[in-house]
């Protein structure tokens, strides 16, 4: 009876060993794997960064307000920033900010709504040219990238351009979510919070890159369907002759 009690007092113990032993693995594994998704945003634990939202393009001068999508997306990034245990302060487009580098920034929004991402991409992205004329028209909101122009279908494709860019190897990074429609910025942010990791081990943790998405039929699949069109990083940092 005694060898039996012993036996069972001993399986117990192992079992409790092996299940701390599995825990403590796991909390190490999770623990790393936030500290990679903090190195990539720039957003260690108790950061601030800068979430910049845009203005509807839709809207007039009297009538401020954002997008679905766009709040969408903003929604999507809120729950990033607190999985890395930061903070984040919200801000509008037309308020006068600082230069970038000092905190992460996520800028929601192409030049037409979004003047702090007309402002970057004319400084970080050179080699982008997008067209910004109010008039009606096949080329409206087009992106000319390395000799190359898109231009959208609403509805069928549209076009949209996430950067991840730095300068300076200290500097925070400023992430571009550029597109030709509101639910294009979502689903650029989609895209970068479902696929952050493998981005960080293709451009590394503190990389630059500027990449066209494709989102396909967006009336019906919404800002789910995806397609990576190309990098276009040299082609976007080189200034357009």
């Amino acid at each position: 009876m005694d060898e039996t009690v012993v036996q069972i007092v001993l399986g117990v113990a192992a079992s409790v060993v092996s299940a701390a032993l599995g825990w403590c693995a796991r909390r190490v594994v999770a623990g790393r794997r936030l500290q990679r998704t903090q190195r990539f945003f720039g957003l260690s634990r108790g950061a601030e960064c800068l979430l910049v939202i845009n203005q509807h393009a839709g809207a007039g001068a009297q009538h401020d307000y954002v997008a679905r999508y766009d709040v969408f997306a903003l929604l999507e990034l809120s729950a990033l920033i607190k999985e890395c245990q930061a903070n984040a302060e919200l801000v509008g487009h037309d308020v006068a900010q600082p230069g970038f580098g000092g905190r992460t920034e996520f800028c929601i929004g192409g030049p037409v709504s979004n003047r702090r991402s007309a402002a970057h991409i004319s400084s970080l992205l050179p080699g982008v040219t997008v067209d910004t004329s109010p008039e009606p028209g096949p080329l409206r909101g087009a992106f000319a990238i390395g000799g190359e122009t898109y231009a959208m279908r609403p509805g069928e494709v549209e076009y949209v351009l996430l950067a991840r860019v730095t300068v300076g190897s200290s500097a925070r990074p400023v992430f571009l979510a550029s597109g030709q429609r509101a639910i294009t910025n979502q689903a650029a942010v989609r895209y970068l919070v479902r696929h952050h990791r493998s981005l960080a081990r293709r451009h590394g943790a503190n990389g630059t890159f500027c990449l066209l998405l494709k989102v396909i039929n967006s009336e019906a699949y919404g800002p789910d369907v995806v397609e990576l069109v190309a990098d276009v990083t040299r082609e976007a940092r080189t200034p357009a002759t």
